[in-house]
C-alpha cells in the first residue's frame, strides 16, 4: 500500500512508518512528499492548523498517487491568556474518506510565546531558548519541555493512531 506523508521532516515520516507498520504490516510503502500546507509557516489557532493538515494530506495523496495521504501540522493556540502548542493529523484515503485527530496541547514558556508572537516559528524559538539547532526535526518542543518524557515522534504517532480510528472501525462511523 502506497502512503504519502506531506512532509520531508524525518520525525513525521518515522511516526507514520511506526504506526502504519503496526496497522498494515510490511506491505506499506511510506513516501515523504514535499508539499505546501496552504497556511502560514507558524499557524495560529486550531482552525488554521487543521487547515494546514488537511492541505498537506490532500496534496501528498495526489502528488504521490497514493492510497493514503497523511498531513501533520503543528500550531499555537491561546487559552485563558496562555499559549499552548496544538497539532492536527489528517488521513485522506483515495476514495475521499477522511480521518482527523488533534491535540497535543502543551503550555509554552512565556519567552517562547513572546518570540512566536513577534514572528518566530516555534522551532526557532525553542532552538534559541535551549541553544540547540533544528529541534523540530528531533525531540521538538514537546521533548524539550517534558525533559524527554514524551518526544515529537511519539506525540505524532499518537495523533495518527487517533486519526486512523475511522479506518479501523468504519462500522462505528457509518452507523
Amino acid at each position: 500500500m502506497k502512503i504519502a506523508v506531506g512532509s520531508e521532516n524525518p520525525v513525521k515520516i518515522a511516526a507514520a512508518r511506526s504506526v502504519l507498520w503496526r496497522v498494515y504490516g510490511e506491505q506499506i510503502d511510506v513516501e515523504a512528499v514535499r508539499v505546501m500546507s496552504g497556511v502560514s509557516d507558524q499557524p495560529y489557532g486550531n482552525e488554521e492548523t487543521l487547515c494546514g493538515a488537511v492541505g498537506r494530506s490532500r496534496a501528498a495523496l495526489h502528488a504521490a498517487h497514493a492510497e493514503l495521504g497523511i498531513g501533520f501540522e503543528g500550531g499555537i493556540i491561546e487559552v485563558s491568556d496562555r499559549s499552548f502548542t496544538c497539532a492536527w493529523c489528517v488521513v485522506t484515503r483515495r476514495d475521499g474518506v477522511v480521518g482527523i485527530a488533534g491535540g497535543e496541547n502543551l503550555l509554552l514558556p512565556e519567552s517562547v510565546a513572546a518570540a512566536i508572537y513577534h514572528g518566530d516559528e516555534l522551532g526557532v524559538a525553542m532552538d534559541r531558548l535551549t541553544r540547540q539547532r533544528d529541534t523540530k526535526r528531533g525531540a521538538g518542543a514537546i521533548g524539550l519541555l517534558t525533559g524527554g518524557l514524551l518526544d515529537r515522534q511519539r506525540a505524532y504517532e499518537h495523533l495518527l493512531e487517533l486519526a486512523l480510528a475511522r479506518f479501523l472501525t468504519p462500522e462505528l462511523y457509518e452507523a
